[in-house]
Formats: C-alpha cells, structure tokens, sequence
C-alpha cells in the first residue's frame, strides 16, 4: 500500500512538472512577428509605407519611426503635425516632439518653432547633447547649429483656419476633429528591438507657450525593450495627469496584452475626469507594441483609428475599440 501511495504522487507531482515545463517551453517557443510598424490616424498609413520599406530591408526601428512620421511633418495637408499646423491664440506654430530607442536613449523637443521636422532635432538632441529635452529658443539655436533650414510653417489654409476663429476665439476642442491629432509610430525590427517616435504641432488655438504631452518620455510616448512600447494621442494634459503610455508598459509587463493594456489606462482617465466638464470634449487614445509583435489599441470614445502593417498583415487603417458609447 505504502509503494502503490508512493507511486501515484510521484505520478501526479511528474505529471505537473512535465505539463509546467511543457508549458513554459511553449510561452518560450512562442513565434514572433516581426518586423511591425504601428502609429496613429490615417495619416498613419503613409507614414507606415516609409517605415515598413525600411524595416523589411534590415533597418532598425529607430531609423524606421523617424523617416515614418516626418511624411506628416512635411505635409501641409496634415494641419495638426509639422509644416501647416494649426497655430497657437498668438497665431505661431510651436512644434513638440519625442523619440526613444530600444537602449532607453531618448530625446525630445518643445515649443519649437520654424523648423519643419522636430522629429529629427529630438533625435539629435538624444544622438548629440547630454540631455534628454531642450525647448523654445534653446531649441531652435541647437537646431539651426546643427544645420536645419529655418523656414515659416504657417500655411495660407491654417492661417486661414486661424482668421476664421479669431472671430469667436472659443478655445473647445471638438472630438475627433484634427485639430489636436498626434502622429505616434512604434516599431519592432528584425532584431527584435523596440523604438517609438511621437510629433505634433499641439492642440489648435493653445495658449502660447503651451507644451502638451508629445514631448514628455512617459506620458505621450515610452517603451522599454524588454517588454513593449506605448505612445498616446488626443488631449495631453489628460496623458499627462496619468503618466498614460508609461502606464501601458507597466501593465503590459505584468502580462496585460497590449489592447487589456491600453484600455486600462483609458479607463483611469476617464475615471480622473468623470466629473470635470472637460469630459464632454475629451479624448485620448493609444497604441501599443509588445515584443512578441503583438499590438493594440483603445481609446476613450469612437473615432479613432491606427494604422498597422506586419508580415502577415498588409498596410491597413483599423478602428480602435473604445470606453464610451
């Protein structure tokens, strides 16, 4: 009796250990998609393309999300990004933008004027100084030494825009309407690693001198390599307020899918402005990237959309899943 009481909890206790480690070889086994290239509204689609032809020719992530957003920088059609944003009350452009590496190197730029790709003096701020920020003048003097044209980014059609409202001046962002749309790309190149980049002009008709969240590692924008990467679009100060793309990789590393992720954080959000008027207009978003090439996606009401391309999925425009009804 003894032997037969022996024999079956080394049964049941082999039985275990086999089906543990089975499992914990398949969680490592497990396939990744790379190389992948996500970022935010439809302008995101041709900044994919950019991305993607470098990604599937070797290139790395970093180099990838850089050329990818600066096709919105130098689009005048796109009003909230670069060449052609939407001015401040003042009726100056000023300019934010951010990007990091899979090393955890970042650099970043704000209130930024006259130089058309904030993307690329961020990058140079992260490549070329000891810092991780520099702002107004400060920026634009490190900009101009490091060779980029000084030029005037009010378009005749944002100027325009402008005039018309100079005539009420009421300060309410409408949902969805670009007037405050980031474009935020992260990528996953061929070896695995991870980087993000996030620009914008900021929100149409701010106060001058106003630096939303585009800017700030941790809140428009952050990853880690080990585990994933976040970035966020819609009204930074409520990105800001919750350190929100921080957030979803912190979540995502205690294994929250990208979308369980990004919805977390929505939801805290919203739970911080359920009782502020500014509920009515508000809206945030975001995308997320793991390193197993799983992505997601969640944002606070309907409207929003990403782009993704992978090697299994061609380059498409996706709407995000949302909190509100």
């Amino acid at each position: 009796m003894k032997v037969l009481k022996f024999i079956f909890i080394f049964t049941v206790v082999f039985s275990f250990n086999t089906c543990e480690n089975s499992s914990s070889k398949k969680e490592k086994e497990k396939e990744i998609i790379k190389p992948v290239v996500i970022s935010t509204w439809n302008h995101g689609l041709e900044a994919n393309q950019i991305a993607w032809n470098l990604l599937k020719k070797g290139a790395k992530a970093l180099d990838a999300v850089e050329a990818g957003v600066r096709t919105a920088e130098a689009n005048p059609d796109v009003q909230t990004v670069g060449l052609g944003g939407f001015p401040d009350r003042e009726g100056k452009v000023t300019l934010d933008a951010c990007i990091m590496d899979h090393n955890n190197n970042c650099g970043s730029v704000a209130f930024l004027q006259h130089i058309k790709h904030p993307i690329s003096v961020a990058r140079k701020v992260m490549e070329e100084t000891p810092h991780v920020m520099l702002v107004g003048e400060g920026a634009l003097q490190f900009a101009l030494e490091q060779g980029f044209k000084k030029e005037n980014l009010l378009t005749g059609k944002s100027k325009k825009a402008y005039q018309d409202w100079l005539v009420n001046s009421n300060y309410k962002p409408v949902i969805n309407i670009e007037n405050h749309d980031t474009i935020s790309m992260l990528a996953l190149d061929e070896n695995g690693n991870l980087s993000g980049a996030c620009t914008t002009s900021g929100a149409a008709w701010k106060m001058h001198g106003r630096v939303g969240d585009s800017p700030i590692i941790g809140a428009g924008l952050f990853l880690d390599n080990e585990v994933g990467a976040a970035a966020a679009t819609g009204m930074g100060e409520a990105m800001i307020r919750t350190a929100g793309s921080a957030m979803v990789v912190e979540l995502m590393r205690y294994g929250k899918s990208p979308e369980q992720a990004c919805k977390e954080v929505v939801e805290r959000i919203y739970k911080t402005y359920k009782n502020s008027p500014d509920l009515e207009w508000l809206q945030v978003g975001f995308i997320a990237l793991n390193k197993n090439g799983e992505y997601g996606s969640y944002c606070l009401r309907p409207g929003f959309n990403y782009a993704v391309q992978t090697r299994f999925l061609d380059n498409q425009l996706i709407d995000g899943n949302y909190f509100l009804p």
